[in-house]
């Protein structure tokens, strides 16, 4: 019996197979004086049949920066079209393409150092990776990258193959999606902060923040898709309230839940605290966020501007000024969302909200945790952080 072939299915795309999505829009939202440098994107998402809900990440991948790629196939004096193989299946690539489009060249990892230490005799690679040294080689593999390794411990007697050999396939890089597709038929938006920083005498670049802020212009196309996140949701029931803090781009997702529950005309209270350097420069979707509030869709907007007093201001001391006010909130079923650095920020505002609940539900420390533990449970105490 002959196979029955489907004519024009429907693809599906995923991760496996992204969808490449045009950009409608690429803005920086930082002000002139502003030291940072924050791109707010718009990707159409039509004639792809993906949908998403607030929470959600957008997953896109990226292509190194061409003139990393450059500098490592001078640093090495490669021919650039000589077909290499990228995957255990055989297939090939033009070297200079596999390293632009392929494999993962700003990150080094244990495996790759040790494998790399048997394609050249430099003693001091040796040393790097024995296993006394498993110190010393974490503290040279932080913040280096493939070309650091190329040009710091040659002569290397390998091919270009074999070096391609040792590195990982690009990795998807994950967004909090700023957008509700409701208010956004067909299209998705993102908050990316671009990622600079000098280190060991080179400058870095975020592999796809930079792609972004630099060249990623309007018309272009990028693969991506959607990444569900079922730990951060808005409640179901729309008569909730909901406290947000998202400082700098942790605004991103809670900007979606404000859209989100805008369009639907939720009964719920929402109130967000947000946080960056400098009011005049830095204060992302300000007019917008004045606009929900006005409208009456965003309750209450707590901003925190960390340089422009003398103390710096945080969003969790703007918490402890309204401690009264958010534990009422809190006792009436408010649900609790964080968004952002998970180093420092989360922690801190972890640490104030147990500090808001111990000082106004006067309760011990003790008694002020199982409260949020509680929170933690029933799914109203819940955390993006990166």
């Amino acid at each position: 019996m002959q196979p029955t072939v489907v004519k024009n299915a429907p693809t599906t795309f995923s991760r496996m197979n992204p969808f490449q999505a045009k950009v409608l829009k690429n803005v920086n939202l930082n002000g002139a004086s502003s030291s940072k440098e924050t791109r707010h994107i718009e990707f159409s998402l039509k004639g792809s049949d993906l949908s998403y809900v607030p929470g959600d990440c957008l997953g896109m991948i990226p292509e190194n920066d061409p003139e990393l790629v450059a500098s490592l196939l001078e640093e090495m004096k490669w021919d650039t079209e000589i077909d290499v193989t990228i995957n255990k299946q055989g297939d090939t690539l033009p070297l200079k393409e596999a390293l632009t489009t392929h494999f993962e060249i700003t990150l080094l990892t244990k495996k790759i150092m040790q494998q790399a230490a048997e394609l050249t005799e430099n003693e001091d690679l040796q040393k790097l990776v024995s296993n006394e040294n498993i110190d010393q080689l974490k503290e040279y593999m932080n913040g280096r990258d493939l070309l650091d390794l190329l040009r710091d411990f040659g002569p290397w007697k390998a091919s270009a193959q074999e070096i391609v050999s040792l590195l990982r396939k690009m990795p998807p890089r994950l967004y909090s999606i700023a957008s509700s597709i409701t208010a956004n038929p067909e299209e998705v938006h993102l908050t990316i902060g671009a990622v600079r920083y000098t280190t060991h005498g080179r400058e870095r670049k975020g592999v796809c923040s930079v792609l972004c802020a630099e060249r990623l212009q309007e018309g272009d196309t990028l693969p991506v898709f959607i990444q569900q996140n079922k730990h951060f949701n808005l409640p179901e029931s729309q008569d909730k309230d909901i406290i947000m803090v998202g400082p700098g781009t942790g605004i991103a997702p809670f900007r979606s839940f404000i859209q989100e529950r805008a369009v639907n005309k939720a009964s719920g209270r929402s109130w967000l605290f947000f946080g960056d350097q400098h009011a005049a420069s830095d204060f992302l979707y300000q007019n917008e966020l004045e606009n929900y509030q006005k409208d009456g869709a965003l309750t209450r907007l707590d901003a925190a501007f960390s340089r422009d007093t003398a103390q710096k201001v945080y969003v969790q001391h703007k918490m402890l000024e309204n401690s009264k006010e958010l534990f009422e909130w809190l006792e009436n079923g408010a649900y609790f969302y964080v968004c952002g650095d998970k180093q420092y920020m989360a922690k801190d505002v972890h640490d104030t909200l147990i500090s808001v609940i111990e000082k106004e539900g006067v309760m011990t420390r003790e008694a002020a945790e199982a409260y949020l533990n509680d929170m933690q449970e029933q799914g109203r105490y819940q955390r993006d952080v990166y």
